[in-house]
């Protein structure tokens, strides 16, 4: 996709503030304790080799990423750090994975089989395929079930130790953001139900996403899998207090490109969905849902000189329509997610106005947009 360089719109991430909010969660964790950055779907919208480095620089030691692509950009970017890949792979993908130093999830022990297979018709790599046993405990996506089922693979990946390593074993909990504990506690019991009589302890041990690392530390273990708090956005949105102040490193501006004055009963946008009933100005800005501004904004508001300016009539593909107070010269800062002259709008706001969360604003953000990178 282009990037759009020659528009006044951009997303601005604050790597200061991805390094305090990583190392304010490295201070809190218990010695022997590591975190890995989760930086899938590109950082968040981010950008993953950014926040990568950034997390590094802030005692990250490893790396979490949804798909091989994902884990292959790193190294290509010259990380070294241990790399896990939380989604199933493709077996026929093991020599690869090996080859590059990539740990992956596993969560049937056929699939073990298939890339055992592969790897012993492929070039002998300096080290094996490094593997993560997920377990689903109470989540419903991927992972072993039953102890009988884990076992089994354990048994297997024990037959194959010089292709294929036993490096981790881990959960995902659904609802460890929620005020809520009751769901928590029955996957925290059935976590114990799977592991406790383990014939083997891997070197990774990990349960915890950012909310359980938050809230439930007690359960980390010796690695947590540190996501969207990094990015400075609380993972319980408003229902739960985080432990220290977190800094959201993202903000989104653009620019007025066009004002005009329009009459009482003139209209404005697609559909004509919305009427003047006085006179007003109104003015553009180029940014639309096309680049994951999302159509349901209609109506929301964006900060010029610090001053809430509703959006009128439908997000177009690329440019919007705000009510200005008066007219605004031609270049005037337009802010959409951050902070203005005292006032701010939070993806958290966004996030509400659109009736979901933080996370998927972010990640909805598209490449036409610039990333420009501060401190």
């Amino acid at each position: 996709m282009v990037v759009g360089v020659h528009r006044p719109t951009q997303l601005v991430i604050d790597r200061a503030a991805l390094r305090h909010n990583i190392h304010a969660e490295v201070e809190r964790l218990d010695q022997g304790c590591e975190l890995f950055m989760v930086v899938k779907a590109n950082g968040y919208g981010h950008g993953a080799i950014q926040v990568a480095q950034a997390a590094k620089d802030a005692g990250a030691t490893g790396f979490c990423v949804a798909i091989l692509d994902e884990a292959l950009e790193l190294r290509a970017a010259g990380f070294n750090e241990p790399i896990l890949i939380l989604g199933v792979t493709s077996p026929a993908d093991a020599p690869l994975m090996a080859a590059e130093r990539i740990s992956t999830t596993v969560a049937a022990t056929d699939w073990l089989s298939d890339a055992q297979a592969y790897l012993a018709l492929a070039e002998p790599t300096a080290e094996p395929l490094h593997v993560h046993l997920g377990l689903d405990t109470g989540m419903g996506r991927i992972g072993f079930r039953t102890v009988d089922e884990l076992t089994t693979a354990i048994d297997f990946l024990g037959q194959h130790k010089s292709t294929l390593d036993f490096e981790g074993i881990f959960t995902h909990f659904s609802t460890a953001d929620s005020p809520d504990d009751h769901y928590f506690k029955q996957q925290v019991a059935k976590w114990h139900a799977l592991t406790d009589n383990l014939p083997q302890r891997p070197r990774y041990v990990h349960v915890s996403n950012s909310a359980t690392s938050l809230w439930h530390a007690a359960c980390n273990d010796n690695m947590v899998r540190f996501g969207v708090s990094g990015y400075g956005l609380n993972p319980s949105g408003t229902a739960i207090k985080a432990p220290y102040a977190l800094q959201p490193a993202l903000s989104l501006t653009s620019e007025l490109v066009f004002t005009k004055k329009i009459a009482a009963g003139d209209s404005v946008g697609y559909g004509a969905t919305y009427t003047a009933d006085q006179d007003e100005w109104v003015g553009t800005v180029p940014i639309g849902y096309a680049d994951g501004y999302e159509r349901r904004l209609q109506g929301f508001h964006v900060l010029i000189d610090g001053q809430a300016c509703e959006i009128i009539g439908r997000v177009c593909m690329d440019q919007l329509m705000v009510r200005l107070p008066h007219d605004y010269s031609r270049g005037t800062i337009v802010t959409l997610v951050g902070q203005d002259h005292g006032s701010e709008i939070t993806l958290q706001d966004v996030a509400d106005y659109c009736g979901t969360i933080h996370y998927e604003i972010a990640c909805g953000f598209t490449g036409r947009l610039p990333r420009r990178y501060l401190n």
